[in-house]
Order: structure tokens, then C-alpha cells, then sequence
């Protein structure tokens, strides 16, 4: 915002200039110019972690913008990659990625299938990471620690890939998280089972969020979870569902409405937080609205039905996953990518599309969807408008 004078007849009016961001009013606040990002999540934002830590994901994954496989669960870029472009930062080196890492500007302690809660299972099982976000905790204070120390007593080569230690509090701490937890308890768990889980889920979440700012951190950008009745992989195998089991677009509606459920205690928390953290900033992002208002108006978007699925083969019940390789009646099935994959919503079943990811990202940078209504470039200012 801005202001200058205008004399009308002899009397001075200031006109005060409100900029805007996306269409989002700022309010005069200045951009944050957040030196680094510390991210925590899933696969929705993994830029390497298990792939590191596990077998590297193969081809077709990251085709399609970066020519070959780059750690995502994606055929290009994620949500997090657009934030990094939007505050003008490198893409996220994945923090347990030993080769080829750059952590100036900040890490990503994200792995694919990670939970809120730990879970007693293997990632051979059913997919679910050994790093909870407890672990992504543990390994930002590792990382934080080491680096520190690297960086006081390394030469300059060394400190380029470094964070410097006094931008930890100036960086932006970003989540996206909790779609796993949903998952593994529509598996193991009835419904009013999940719904007595979840106060525990929430709190453990927001314990992350205070140990970090016991550290320092003082800007977090918070996304809810997504509606994952709308992933493809959920409807694979069902046939002939009841009435009302399935909503008009062909999600199925007793998950959406657990998600549902998960994002209200989940704000309800953060804004507890904003009390008990008075010197953070808080910014809750409604990821939900922007992931089911692309699915429910899918082609005034560009985009083909949201059911259906870019990479791998998946016809008459069977399946062969993308970028895998199976014998159907004994023929051999490669899981390939389709022809056009910025037209399609969901790249592998369960994960996003780039073309997705960039709209999904278009819709929430500007605060639109945010609580406050801020946009990710002044997310470090401590709840304008509320």
C-alpha cells in the first residue's frame, strides 16, 4: 500500500493505495523475501526423500518437465516446486538425498507415504514411510545442528550449500500432511474409530509446529488435506455401489467427508496455535476447495475426467501401475505414460499431474484460499485481517 496528496480546491486528500497480489489485498505489507523453505509432508510434496531412501522412482515419473525421473510421485513438477518458483528460490533439495544437494535456501524432510502419526507397519507392506513427522522433526534438528556447526567453521566453498544459521527464523516452514493418516485408517480402522483417532492425529501435528517455533521458526504456511475420495485408485475396484455411496462426480463421499472432518479440527487447532505461538505467523491453506473445485469442473478447465488416469494400464479390473511392468493372461503390460498428461488430472491412480499441480498452486500463492487471506510472499506477517 501506498499514498501520495492531491489538492483539491486548496484542501489536501490523501489517497491511500492498496496493492494487490493475485487479487488479494496486502495491505501495505511489505513482501517477506523468505531466504529458504523447510518443508514437511508426504508425496504430495516429496522432491526426493524416499526415493533416496528406498528404490528411486522410475520412468516414466518426471518426464514430462524435468526429461527424466527427479524423486516426485509426478510426471513433472509439485505444489511445493511452484511455491519455490513463486518466492523466486531453487527447487528443494530432498534432505536425505546424498548426492548432488544444495541446502542454501533450504531442505525438504518429506518422504512419500509418510503419516502424522506413526504407524506400526513396514513401506513394504502397504507403502506407509518409516519417517513420521515426529522423524522429519528429529531430522530437522539434526540438520539444523550440523549445518550450524559446518557452517561456522567450513571456507566459503563449503558455505555455499549451507543455510546460513540466522536465516533459520526468517525462512518460510511449510505442510502438507495427514492424507496417509486418513488412508491407513480407512483401512484398519471403522469409521468411528478414525473420527476417535483424529484429536490425537491433530495434536501430534501441532506438537511439530510447536517444536519448531521453540526453535526459531516463525512463518508456517499449513495446507489441509486434499479430497482423497477423488483419487482414482479408490475407485478402482468397486462395483456397484450402493445409493449415495459415490457423490456426482464419482468420489467416493464417506472418505471426502472424513477429509472434510480432518481439515475442521485441523484449523480449529492452528487457530488455537495462533494463541499459544503469539509470535508466529500462521497461514491456513484450504488446499481441499481448490483440489475438489478443479475435479467438479474438470472440463471448463481443460482438463479430461478426473477419474481417469495419465500413466499406467488399468482396464477391466486389472492393473499394472505406472512405470511398472506386469503379465495380464499372459501377456506383458508396461505401466506407460498417456499421449497428453497436462490434460489429465491424476498422474499414477493417486498422484496429482503437473498441469494439475500448477493450477492447484495458481489457486492458493495468492491467499484466496488461505486463513488469513494472505499470499505466500507476505506469509510471514502474523495474521493481517483476523
Amino acid at each position: 500500500m501506498g499514498s501520495h496528496k492531491i489538492v483539491v480546491e486548496g484542501i489536501v486528500v490523501v489517497v491511500v493505495v492498496v496493492a494487490t497480489v493475485g487479487g488479494v489485498e496486502v495491505m501495505g505489507l511489505p513482501p517477506c523475501e523468505f531466504p529458504a523453505i523447510y518443508n514437511f509432508g508426504d508425496s504430495n510434496s516429496d522432491t526426493g526423500g524416499i526415493s533416496a531412501a528406498f528404490e528411486p522412482i522410475p520412468a516414466p515419473y518426471g518426464e514430462n518437465y524435468f526429461r527424466k525421473p527427479a524423486g516426485r510421485d509426478c510426471d513433472g513438477r509439485l505444489v511445493i516446486d511452484f511455491i519455490a518458483e513463486h518466492l523466486r528460490l531453487p527447487y528443494l533439495s530432498a534432505y536425505l538425498n546424498s548426492i548432488g544437494t544444495n541446502f542454501r535456501h533450504g531442505a525438504n524432510f518429506a518422504t512419500g507415504g509418510s503419516t502424522i502419526r506413526r504407524q506400526n507397519e513396514t513401506i513394504f507392506d502397504y507403502g506407509i514411510s518409516p519417517f513420521s513427522l515426529d522423524i522429519q522433526i528429529v531430522h530437522f534438528d539434526q540438520f539444523k545442528s550440523r549445518t550450524g556447526d559446518l557452517y561456522n567453521r567450513g571456507g566459503n566453498s563449503d558455505r555455499d550449500k549451507l543455510p546460513k544459521p540466522e536465516e533459520f527464523s526468517k525462512a518460510l516452514y511449510t505442510f502438507d500432511i495427514g492424507q496417509n493418516d486418513l488412508s491407513v485408517g480407512f483401512r484398519k480402522l471403522s469409521d468411528e474409530q478414525l473420527r476417535a483417532a483424529m484429536p490425537d492425529i491433530i495434536n501430534q501435528f501441532a506438537s511439530a509446529v510447536q517444536h519448531l517455533y521453540e526453535k526459531g521458526a516463525r512463518a508456517f504456511w499449513i495446507h489441509n488435506t486434499g479430497p482423497i475420495g477423488c483419487l482414482p485408485v479408490g475407485t478402482f475396484y468397486i462395483r456397484n455401489p450402493q445409493p449415495g455411496f459415490l457423490d456426482q462426480f464419482g468420489c467416493i463421499k464417506g472418505q471426502n467427508d472424513m477429509a472434510v472432518e480432518f481439515n475442521r479440527q485441523l484449523k480449529d487447532r492452528v487457530n488455537k496455535l495462533r494463541a499459544e505461538l503469539p509470535l508466529a505467523a500462521l497461514t491456513y491453506v484450504d488446499v481441499y476447495t481448490a483440489k475438489y473445485g478443479l475435479i467438479s469442473n474438470t472440463k471448463n478447465q481443460g482438463f479430461t475426467d478426473p477419474l481417469k488416469v495419465c500413466c499406467g494400464h488399468h482396464e477391466n479390473y486389472d492393473h499394472v501401475w505406472c512405470g511398472q511392468k506386469a503379465s495380464i493372461n499372459g501377456t506383458q503390460y508396461y505401466g506407460a505414460s498417456c499421449a497428453t498428461p497436462s490434460t489429465f488430472i491424476s498422474w499414477d491412480g493417486v498422484h496429482y499431474s503437473e498441469a494439475a499441480n500448477h493450477w492447484i498452486a495458481d489457486r492458493i500463492l495468492n491467499g484466496s484460499l488461505s486463513e488469513p487471506p494472505i499470499p505466500v510472499t507476505h506469509a510471514c506477517h502474523k495474521n493481517p485481517g483476523l
